[in-house]
């Protein structure tokens, strides 16, 4: 309001534990007595010497200058911002210790893979404790969140185990794993067969990257640990262009599934629309959230490249089931990093144990 901007709020709440609000704004301002300000004004650019350039066509060069700049972009991160702002203050004036961020993961430096828009549809059903397939998503999401974060303190514990190990008298890798022992240190036949087959893997781990001293066994890790967050980031970008995807396929779906009911809306009297729309709420939000989505960021909703998106999605499938195979192999290389600080912890209790003994006078 103080900047001439007009809001129209409506606040919809159908009973459903979904209070929201829809605002709708003017992106052109008011003169004082109601009339539209016009969107955007003509400058002519001048030349060194001030004048006016005239061009071939016997026009003067001009640039459109818009009369407010309210339909930018940065406006949207602007006003963002603000909201979030305004919301963390009432948090911490009620006592609320949780904060938003307007911000995405990425750009606040957070290594998790975002979750997807619920809707209200879904958020509804999940309340009531039937699955949806965007609810399953965002469980598969929290999921491999957890599994990436847990591998990652993983990594860094043993980085900064071997990286601590001096490098003077510093046992073989061979010595080490021969005093891998998995588990409880128990007795058996079967725990023997745990401690070779265990001894086995680290050996071929050791020999197909050449690694026989410790120096060599930490350079490894920053590898393994520079590879696990070239594939998460890999991971992402694919994750988020497959999410843009289905939104797409969504919006495709609800544009072709309401068009006729939709077209029936629009040609009632006011009289009748109105009950119609209460009936029909949903799928008219749909429809028109569809239209607005295809027409504004795809350009239109007659021609869509619906084939080379599908495509695109087939191939995108493919390259995460190629990363997840990177990833899946990371973990068994941390797995083998973890059995050789095992067997490494292993040695350093036997040499301590065995000069508390040398030290007793019998």
């Amino acid at each position: 309001m103080s900047v001439g901007m007009i809001a129209n709020v409506c606040v919809h709440d159908t009973g459903e534990d979904n209070p929201h609000a829809h605002i709708m704004l003017t992106l052109r301002p008011f003169n004082e007595d109601g009339t539209w300000v016009a969107k955007s004004r003509k400058e002519y650019i001048l030349d060194e010497n001030g004048e006016r350039i005239r061009l071939p066509s016997g026009e003067y060069k001009s640039r459109k200058i818009n009369a407010v700049d309210w339909n930018e972009q940065t406006k949207a991160e602007e006003w963002r911002e603000s909201w979030a702002d305004m919301a963390n203050a009432a948090l911490a004036a009620n006592g609320i210790k949780e904060r938003i961020d307007h911000r995405s993961y990425e750009r606040q430096g957070i290594d998790k893979l975002p979750s997807i828009h619920m809707g209200v549809a879904a958020s509804s059903m999940e309340k009531k404790g039937i699955r949806t397939e965007r609810g399953d998503i965002n469980r598969e999401i929290a999921d491999a969140n957890l599994k990436i974060g847990q591998l990652r303190a993983r990594i860094r514990k043993a980085k900064e185990f071997w990286y601590s190990q001096p490098l003077e008298n510093a046992p073989t890798m061979v010595s080490v794993m021969n005093n891998i022992a998995v588990g409880k240190q128990t007795q058996g036949r079967w725990s023997s067969i745990r401690n070779l087959k265990a001894r086995a893997h680290v050996l071929i781990f050791l020999q197909q990257n050449g690694i026989y001293d410790v120096s060599q066994l930490a350079h490894k890790i920053e590898a393994i640990n520079e590879d696990f967050r070239a594939v998460t980031d890999e991971i992402r970008k694919v994750d988020r262009r497959l999410d843009t995807l289905a939104l797409h396929f969504h919006h495709h779906g609800n544009y072709k599934k309401h068009k006729d009911m939709y077209a029936k809306y629009k040609k009632l009297d006011p009289k009748k629309s109105e009950a119609f729309y209460d009936k029909h709420y949903e799928a008219i939000q749909d429809y028109e959230a569809a239209k607005k989505h295809l027409d504004g960021v795809m350009g239109g909703h007659k021609s869509l490249p619906v084939k080379s998106w599908e495509k695109e999605q087939r191939t995108l499938a493919e390259r995460k089931f190629a990363l997840c195979e990177r990833y899946y192999g990371l973990q068994d290389d941390v797995r083998n990093v973890e059995l050789l600080r095992k067997g490494a912890d292993n040695l350093m209790r036997e040499d301590r144990q065995s000069t508390r003994t040398q030290g007793v006078e019998i």
